[in-house]
C-alpha cells in the first residue's frame, strides 16, 4: 500500500507540473496568434489514452508517463515533422513569428514552472506556518563528525552562530554547510568555554569527497523508543522505554556513542548489550544484521524542542520568495557535484523521485515536493541543451543578436543531438536506480 501511495503522489504532482509547464507555452502561443496542433500529458507515441480536438488543438493523455508536450506549427521540435517544415512558411507558424514573439513563447514553461513554485511556498507559510529548532533547542549539543572535530569542533557542542548571526533553524547548519559559503560557526563546548571556528573555503567539497553530509547530528540519550519486528534487537527481547547502559564493556550514554559500537562491530559477532529496564540491568546478546543494524530507533522527544510560527499572507510572500530563491540558488550549488565520478553514480530517475514523497499520504509534504520539483523543472529546461527550453532559447538569443537565424537544418540535427542526450541521460540515471533497487540501496 505504502508503494501505491507513494506512485500515486508522484504522477498526481507530476502531472500538475507537466501541464502547467506545457500550458506555459501555449497561452503565449495562442496570444501571438500561433497555431498549437497538440497539447498532451504524457507522450501518445502509436496511441493515446484519452484525446479530443477542439479548435485547432489535439488535447490528449499519452500512455507513457515521461513528460508532455505542446505541438506548435511551424517548430522544430521532438516531433521531427520536416513535412511541414519543406512547406513555404505561414503566417500562424512559429517560424513566421518576430524573435522576441519566440523567445516568449519558449520562456513561457519554465517561468510557471517558477512562478508556481514560489506561489506554493507562498501559501504553504500562509496555512501551516513554519516548524524550526532553535539554538536552544538542542538539549544535548549535537555530535559531530570525525572530519569536523579536525576543525576543532568537539561532541556536545552547542551552536550559537553561524557567519556571525543567530541561525532561525539550528537544524539547517548541514545544508548550509554542503550548499552555501559558511565561513565560520561559534560553538559552546561541554565546558561552557565558547569558541569561534574558522571553516575552510571548499569545506562542502571536502564533505562530498569524504562522503560526510551530516557532520552535526542532534545528540540524544541512548534510550529505545521503538524497535522493529523481526529485527535482531526485537527477536532478542528488547523493549520500548529500555536505557541502554553498556555496549561490549563500554559505558553508554548517548545514542551516538551506541550507533558507533555497532557499526564497527565486528561482522555476525555477537554483541553483549546491557541495559537498565524499570532499574533492573538486564543483558543481551544480539548478533547485528548484514546492514551492521539492530533494527532500534531512539526516544528524542526530550532532547529536542521543535518550535512553531505562524504568518500572515503579506509575511508570507516575502518568505515564499526567499524560499524560492535558495531552493533554486541550493539546486544550482549542488548541481556541479554532478560531473564528479562519484556525483554520476548518485544520479536517480523515476524510482528516487518518487521515494522523496512520504510512505503516507501527507499534503503539506505533497506541495512542498511539488514547489521543490517544479523549480528544479524549471532549471533543467534551462540548460542550453538542444531539445530542452534552453537550447531553443540560446538559438533565439543568438538570432536576435547577430541577426541571422540559424538554417532549418542545423537546427533539425542540433534537435536530434539534444534528443540522444537527453534520452542517454534518462537510460542512466533509471539504470541507476535500478541497479541499487537490485543491490538493496534504495
Amino acid at each position: 500500500m505504502e508503494t501505491y501511495i507513494k506512485i500515486t503522489q508522484f504522477l498526481l504532482s507530476l502531472s500538475l507540473l507537466i501541464v502547467l509547464h506545457e500550458l506555459g507555452h501555449f497561452i503565449p502561443a495562442k496570444l501571438f496568434k500561433t497555431k498549437v496542433e497538440k497539447f498532451y500529458l504524457f507522450f501518445d507515441y502509436k496511441f493515446s489514452l484519452f484525446k479530443k480536438k477542439i479548435g485547432d488543438t489535439v488535447y490528449g493523455i499519452g500512455w507513457i508517463p515521461l513528460g508532455g508536450y505542446v505541438k506548435i506549427s511551424g517548430m522544430i521540435d521532438e516531433s521531427m515533422d520536416k513535412e511541414q517544415m519543406a512547406q513555404p512558411a505561414q503566417p500562424w507558424e512559429f517560424r513566421s513569428k518576430p524573435a522576441w514573439q519566440r523567445l516568449i513563447i519558449m520562456l513561457g514553461g519554465v517561468t510557471v514552472n517558477f512562478i508556481l513554485g514560489i506561489f506554493i511556498y507562498i501559501m504553504m507559510f500562509n496555512v501551516y506556518g513554519d516548524n524550526y529548532v532553535a539554538v536552544d533547542g538542542v538539549k544535548e549539543g549535537f555530535y559531530v563528525d570525525a572530519l569536523f572535530e579536525d576543525f576543532g569542533f568537539q561532541d556536545g557542542d552547542k551552536i550559537l552562530k553561524v557567519n556571525g548571526e543567530e541561525p532561525f533553524d539550528v537544524l539547517d547548519v548541514n545544508r548550509h554547510l554542503f550548499l552555501r559559503e559558511v565561513n565560520s560557526i561559534e560553538v559552546s563546548h561541554m565546558d561552557g568555554n565558547s569558541e569561534l571556528i574558522e571553516l575552510p573555503e571548499d569545506v562542502g567539497l571536502q564533505m562530498w569527497q569524504s562522503g560526510t553530509m551530516e557532520p552535526f547530528n542532534p545528540r540524544v540519550k541512548a534510550i529505545l523508543d521503538s524497535i522493529l519486528p523481526n529485527s535482531p534487537a526485537g527477536k532478542a527481547g528488547l523493549l520500548n522505554g529500555d536505557i541502554i547502559s553498556e555496549v561490549n564493556g563500554n559505558e553508554i550514554v548517548f545514542w551516538d556513542q551506541f550507533v558507533e559500537l555497532v557499526v564497527n562491530n565486528p561482522k555476525d559477532t555477537e554483541m553483549e548489550i546491557v541495559v537498565n529496564r524499570d532499574g533492573v540491568a538486564n543483558n543481551f546478546l544480539i548478533t547485528p544484521d548484514k546492514d551492521q543494524k539492530l533494527g532500534v530507533y531512539p526516544y528524542v522527544t526530550d532532547f529536542i524542542t521543535v518550535s512553531h510560527q505562524d504568518y500572515s499572507f503579506s509575511e508570507s510572500i516575502d518568505l515564499g520568495f526567499a524560499k524560492a530563491y535558495w531552493t533554486l540558488k541550493d539546486y544550482m550549488a549542488q548541481f556541479k557535484y554532478v560531473f564528479t565520478k562519484k556525483g554520476a553514480t548518485q544520479l536517480g530517475g523515476f524510482i528516487a523521485i518518487g521515494n522523496i514523497f512520504p510512505p503516507s499520504w501527507d499534503w503539506q509534504a505533497f506541495w512542498s515536493i511539488t514547489a521543490l520539483l517544479s523549480i528544479m523543472l524549471g532549471f533543467m529546461n534551462l540548460l542550453p541543451i538542444p531539445a530542452l527550453d534552453g537550447g531553443h532559447v540560446v538559438f533565439t538569443l543568438f538570432e536576435m543578436v547577430s541577426g541571422r537565424k540559424p538554417s532549418d537544418k542545423f537546427l533539425e540535427y542540433a534537435q536530434i543531438a539534444g534528443f540522444i542526450i537527453l534520452i542517454s541521460l534518462l537510460l542512466f540515471a533509471n539504470g541507476n536506480d535500478i541497479y541499487k533497487w537490485l543491490t538493496g540501496q534504495l
